[in-house]
């Protein structure tokens, strides 16, 4: 298992009681949380700081998740990517854009998301010690 106090997160996610709950029980589960309200938020903090991981809602207005996770891909190659959504038919359009991304789909309970993303975490660390 990783260290996750010096682990960085940046969320982006639209809805802001859901934003709030997934940055308070990442917050527990010792991570540094950043988080954003839409995807065009997000790309500044991903060429400024240097974040471990992104999580991001796929259905946000300006830029989606998936537009988000290809510039992601562009300004800060080594952070992961993992999605969120409660759209099915997103959920197979983000799997096959994004095929190295975990998509978590809602509803799911906060142990769940906090086990995901210790998982996808956790190969990456894997991935640098080979």
């Amino acid at each position: 298992m990783t260290n996750t106090a010096t682990q960085r997160i940046l969320l982006a996610e639209d809805d802001d009681a859901m934003r709030v709950y997934l940055e308070r029980a990442l917050v527990n589960a010792g991570y540094k949380v950043d988080s954003v309200d839409r995807g065009t938020a997000a790309v500044p903090l991903l060429v400024e700081s240097d974040y471990d991981l992104l999580l991001s809602d796929i259905v946000m207005p300006e830029m989606d998740g998936i537009e988000l996770a290809q510039k992601c891909n562009e300004v800060s190659p080594h952070t992961k990517v993992m999605f969120i959504t409660g759209f099915a038919a997103v959920t197979l359009k983000a799997s096959r854009e994004q095929p190295h991304a975990k998509v978590l789909s809602k509803p799911f309970h906060l142990r769940d998301l906090v086990l995901e993303v210790e998982r996808v975490l956790d190969d990456r660390v894997s991935a640098r010690l080979q």
